[in-house]
């Protein structure tokens, strides 16, 4: 293994443990950490200054996954040219799309785009991003190997959440992403994401840590093109662990976490 990636896979299983209440790794005498990495836990507040090595798209190595990756590039040219978002405010400077692999097995749906997003112009890369990072970690994958997307693709005025009102104008490009991605698992990150997919108003806490299932088998309306349902895991959104970053609520994110590592028969970084 080159020593760039194997410091990049250190980093990342120590700082996931760190997630779940490890304080600490031994380290064989051999293993060196640079670049200003850290194996010290997580601060209370989260607010890490840790940086994770910066992620490159997944090559396009198959047929299949060309295919995805225009598929996917036609529906962000329709949703910039249809401008959904121009229906209700924003406070935004570019499109956030997605961000991973098209071909993923496990998708990740969050919010919006913050401002750090908005700058970018990737899902997820600011504090909570980085703990999202470190979530994906502790499942044993990679931010390349799953695919990101929020429900929003433009950031609203003061990170405002979504209304069911917004998340509804934008939700035919959502689900465009879940069709040609065709994920295994969904993991739904807050209640936004979590009351869209699954047409309900019930809240994250008593959703999370239950299967449920794309589209709802209850809903009015069903999306088309989902014959064979997709299960959906509903979690805490890493911007509410920031908030409150508890232990409790850490052990509730990981056991989360673990029924979807079971579902797909994924080992935790040790």
């Amino acid at each position: 293994m080159e020593p760039s990636r194997a410091r990049a896979l250190a980093i990342q299983d120590a700082e996931a443990l760190a997630m779940i209440g490890v304080d600490f790794v031994r380290l064989s005498p051999k293993t060196r950490i640079t670049e200003s990495s850290t194996l010290s836990p997580l601060p209370a507040d989260a607010a890490s200054d840790v940086r994770l090595p910066s992620v490159s798209p997944r090559p396009t190595s198959n047929p299949e996954r060309a295919r995805r990756e225009q598929a996917l590039a036609e529906v962000l040219a329709r949703y910039e040219r249809d401008c959904p978002h121009q229906h209700f405010p924003t406070d935004h400077h570019c499109i956030v799309f997605h961000d991973g692999d098209p071909c993923a097995r496990l998708m990740f749906i969050g919010e919006a785009p913050g401002a750090d997003e908005d700058r970018i112009g990737r899902p997820f890369v600011g504090k909570a991003g980085q703990l999202l990072d470190k979530m994906i970690a502790g499942m044993g994958l990679t931010r390349q190997e799953v695919y990101i997307a929020n429900v929003l693709k433009v950031r609203p005025p003061n990170n405002a959440t979504p209304t069911p009102e917004q998340a509804e104008l934008c939700a035919p490009y959502l689900y465009d992403q879940i069709r040609i991605v065709r994920p295994e698992v969904i993991v739904t990150l807050g209640r936004p994401a979590t009351q869209l997919l699954l047409a309900t108003r019930q809240g994250i806490n008593e959703l999370r840590g239950r299967w449920q299932s794309f589209p709802p088998p209850d809903a009015l309306a069903r999306p088309e093109g989902f014959e064979t349902p997709i299960p959906v895991m509903p979690t805490f959104h890493p911007a509410f662990l920031l908030r409150q970053y508890t232990p409790e609520n850490k052990r509730k994110v990981w056991e989360d976490l673990k029924l979807v590592m079971a579902r797909l028969g994924l080992k935790p970084a040790r």
